[in-house]
Order: C-alpha cells, then sequence, then structure tokens
C-alpha cells in the first residue's frame, strides 16, 4: 500500500548469516503511533522479530493514526537441516535459501568420508540426494560454501551439515 511522503520503513537483520535465531528489526521514519508483523503473524507493538524462519518475508508496518500501511520484503539467508528426497513435494531437494546471484557462490557437498558428491550454485539446480544418478542412503552430509559478501566485498567460506532423511 502507499504511504505519506514522510513515513518510511527499515528492516535489518540483526543476526549473523546463518544463525539458529534470526532476528529482524524494523525502524521507521515518521511520527506515529505503530504495530508490527512478519508475514502473517499477529499485529504487535515491538519493533524486534525472533526466529524467523529462512526465506522470503513481507514486513508490515501500520500507523494507528492515519490507518497507513507500509511494506518491504526482507530475505533470510540459511539452509534447511534436513530434506526428504520422497517426491512428495515436501523437502524434496536441499540448498542454501536466500542467496542472490550478486553473492556468486558456490556450494561443495561431501560425504561423511570427505568424498565431493556434488556441486551447485545457490540460485541453480537444488540436490536431489543422488550420486550418478543412485540415491545415497539416509546419513549426514557436509558442505562448504564459499561466496562473496556484498558488504564486506570478501569471498566468505562456510562450513556445516545436514541430514538426508529417506
Amino acid at each position: 500500500m502507499s504511504s505519506y511522503p514522510h513515513e518510511s520503513i527499515d528492516v535489518t537483520l540483526l543476526s549473523e548469516i546463518f544463525s539458529d535465531n534470526n532476528k529482524l528489526e524494523v525502524s521507521v521514519v515518521g511520527i506515529g503511533v505503530y504495530e508490527y508483523r512478519v508475514d502473517f503473524s499477529p499485529w504487535q507493538k515491538e519493533a524486534l522479530f525472533e526466529n524467523i524462519p529462512i526465506g522470503e518475508h513481507i514486513v508490515y508496518v501500520r500507523d494507528l493514526l492515519n490507518c497507513n500501511e507500509i511494506t518491504q520484503k526482507k530475505i533470510v539467508i540459511g539452509y534447511p537441516k534436513f530434506f526428504t528426497p520422497y517426491g512428495d513435494g515436501y523437502h524434496d531437494t536441499w540448498n542454501i535459501i536466500g542467496m542472490t546471484v550478486k553473492s556468486s557462490s558456490k556450494i561443495y557437498i561431501f560425504d561423511r568420508y570427505g568424498k565431493l558428491l556434488k556441486e551447485v550454485s545457490s540460485t541453480g539446480k537444488d540436490w536431489d540426494g543422488t550420486f550418478n544418478g543412485v540415491q545415497l542412503p539416509s546419513s549426514d552430509y557436509w558442505f562448504t560454501l564459499e561466496y562473496y559478501d556484498p558488504v564486506t566485498e570478501k569471498m566468505n567460506l562456510f562450513r556445516a551439515h545436514f541430514t538426508l532423511k529417506r
């Protein structure tokens, strides 16, 4: 919805990338009495949100004095801790969520012995849990992520693991 020319919002991600507790804080430029929500959560008076899941979100701010509403999209970067490639449409593939082309990331997926199984891009096709067309067993798998951080203008390396459940 449109806002008065003097009102605007800024949504800041307070947590580090790949945090277990993603926090968003909303700042408002304007004079009013505001309420806030993320996606379709209940309205609240506090401008701080915790435990925001990974992915794309819409942050809403409404001014209770003039019924004005402002929105802003915010993406929280992360990765699923597990995936279940059953073909049922839920958690069938694995990839980093929320990275953009600007981050120019490369993901390398390994088995527990360090064997490289797949190289994927966070903006490309997700991993389906196979190696050379063969389904891999339920297990933990490790990955490294090389990505460009546009804020620091440096290449970063992140390592972690996730679970494939069958």
